[in-house]
């Protein structure tokens, strides 16, 4: 049985590693938008970088936590890790099989690609095929985060949550390297200066697939370059890859349909649809993938042992954790969304009117931060279960949601509107799945679900108004406003506002903000002791 203080305590240690990586993915866009704005050399390269991200999450990351995971769990749990170790080598290898073909065929038909994602970037010249040249640099992007992928999954069947969780940082690293160092050397060699960030992928790739190998070293894997396509057990996974792609492609695919119908709204608005998401997926990183990324395999080894009731506590236990965390940090973000992104990007060539054009799209991703993370939680518990076709049949339920919205909104709202489309889609999204999933388990707690969701909501009223008036009056008092006087306004004002949620969660007694808090600072004092 998998206790739930464990449960926390792990989804403490992915939400440490996690924060590590987005901390430093946010000092990535920093230096990115510093050097090269958010011109046509960044809309090019978000688009470029789209396209190989977008099949990466669909086939490698999505597809691999709804189908990987639960089958490898399950021949550790019934079978033993060398069962475990001969499926994964069929798998990894099978997964360079597939996504090499994919690399070249890419690589090939990379302009009409490029086109479908941004036929109105031709209206500009060179922007086009900037971002053709930029998707053929990346493209090889894929394989690597597809091996990087089931090696996480692996690990995190083996209650490996840490190591997972930080390679990406790795990833950060490697491209602000390459972004600060290789410029001169791509001019030199005839190359647009933003090559170097797409080189800088690649080598983050790499780096995100050796931080992980020594884990899997130490637990006895080792790879060997075979494949046996009669295995029932991949046979099993490539089957379930096809629905897992759809009912986890929801949020990917929406975010495809932002990118095409932004490119048609001006110079600089697929960049800040961009860099707004990547800013609210901060807390779905934080309490909505870590959460997922614990609750999955605890969930499958209840499924292998056919045990009803551990499955519905590790779901409920999940879910409370991610509301009671997530509610305040999207009522956080539509307060505080202009600082933030004044503080964090409006540096070098990323001007105060791009503030507000990003902060306006942070406000509207926002409301969707709950459903994002709710659907990232419960949509693989069906293929754990066995219910494929439910996250296949709400996924595209949701696409069509945020088609439909998108196209009524971006005309009134323009790129706004792209915003809140993919927000209501996403509230569609996890709300139809956690209603299906509640009848599937005979119930999810549903009663202290809504309880935690309430009482979340008023403490985060709270923390917001008093995050509000702070740093309204710090900027008031304040007579230098440099980029360190907004950082000390900005961070005056959170701390505030945690402050003020602290003690409402105390009076109102939501167990599990205690819960995740004194599992982080568990956590916390491990990394120190270290």
């Amino acid at each position: 049985m998998i206790a739930e203080p464990r449960l926390a305590r792990s989804a403490g240690a992915a939400g440490i590693a996690t924060l590590t990586s987005r901390i430093l993915g946010v000092a990535r866009d920093q230096v990115v938008l510093a050097m090269f704005g958010a011109g046509d050399q960044m809309d090019a390269f978000t688009v470029a970088f789209r396209i190989p991200n977008l099949v990466r999450d669909l086939f490698a990351e999505g597809a691999m936590s709804a189908a990987f995971v639960p089958t490898f769990t399950r021949h550790v749990t019934l079978e033993g890790k060398p069962a475990a170790w001969r499926l994964a080598n069929n798998v990894i290898t099978a997964l360079v099989m597939a996504t090499g073909l994919l690399v070249a065929i890419g690589m090939i038909f990379a302009r009409p690609l490029a086109s479908a994602f941004a036929g109105d970037y031709a209206t500009v010249p060179g922007k086009l095929e900037l971002t053709i040249h930029l998707t053929r640099v990346m493209l090889p992007f894929l394989t690597m985060a597809a091996v990087a992928a089931a090696m996480m999954g692996m690990l995190n069947s083996l209650h490996h949550y840490f190591v997972p969780a930080l390679s990406p940082a790795t990833f950060n690293i490697a491209t602000i390297a390459a972004a600060v160092a290789l410029p001169p050397v791509m001019i030199a060699a005839g190359l647009p200066a933003i090559s170097s960030i797409a080189f800088g992928a690649l080598a983050g790739g790499v780096t995100q697939i050796l931080v992980q190998w020594k884990a899997l070293d130490g637990e006895g894997f080792r790879y060997r370059p075979v494949v046996d396509w009669g295995d029932p057990a991949l046979r099993r996974i490539l089957i379930l890859m096809g629905p897992g792609t759809i009912g986890l492609a929801a949020t990917q695919v929406n975010l495809f349909v932002n990118t095409l119908l932004a490119t048609g709204q001006g110079t600089g608005a697929a960049s800040w649809l961009s860099y707004a998401f990547r800013l609210m997926y901060l807390p779905i990183g934080l309490f909505g993938v870590s959460i997922a990324t614990v609750v999955l395999p605890a969930a499958a080894r209840h499924a292998a042992l056919d045990d009803a009731a551990g499955i519905r506590r590790t779901v409920s236990r999940g879910l409370g954790l991610m509301l009671a965390l997530n509610v305040p940090a999207t009522i956080g973000l539509i307060a505080l969304a202009a600082p933030i992104v004044r503080v964090l990007f409006e540096h070098g060539r990323f001007l105060p009117a791009d503030t507000e054009a990003v902060a306006s799209a942070v406000r509207l991703y926002a409301i969707g931060l709950v459903g994002y993370s709710a659907a990232r939680i419960a949509s693989p518990i069906f293929y754990a279960l066995g219910r494929n076709r439910v996250p296949v049949v709400v996924s595209i339920a949701a696409v069509a949601v945020n088609i439909v919205a998108s196209l009524a909104l971006v005309g009134p709202l323009g790129f706004r509107g792209l915003a809140l489309g993919t927000s209501l889609a996403a509230v569609v999204h996890g709300t139809a799945l956690l209603v299906v999933l509640r009848s599937a388990l005979g119930g999810i707690d549903g009663g202290r679900l809504a309880a935690t969701l309430i009482k979340s909501a008023v403490a985060s009223a709270g923390m917001a108004g008093a995050a509000r008036a702070t740093h309204a009056w710090v900027t008031g008092t304040i007579q230098n406003q440099d980029t360190i006087a907004q950082a000390a306004a900005l961070v005056l004002a959170i701390g505030a506002g945690l402050a003020v949620l602290a003690i409402a969660a105390k009076v109102l007694r939501i167990a599990e903000f205690d819960e995740a808090a004194t599992s982080v600072r568990l956590q916390a004092r491990k990394l120190l002791d270290r």
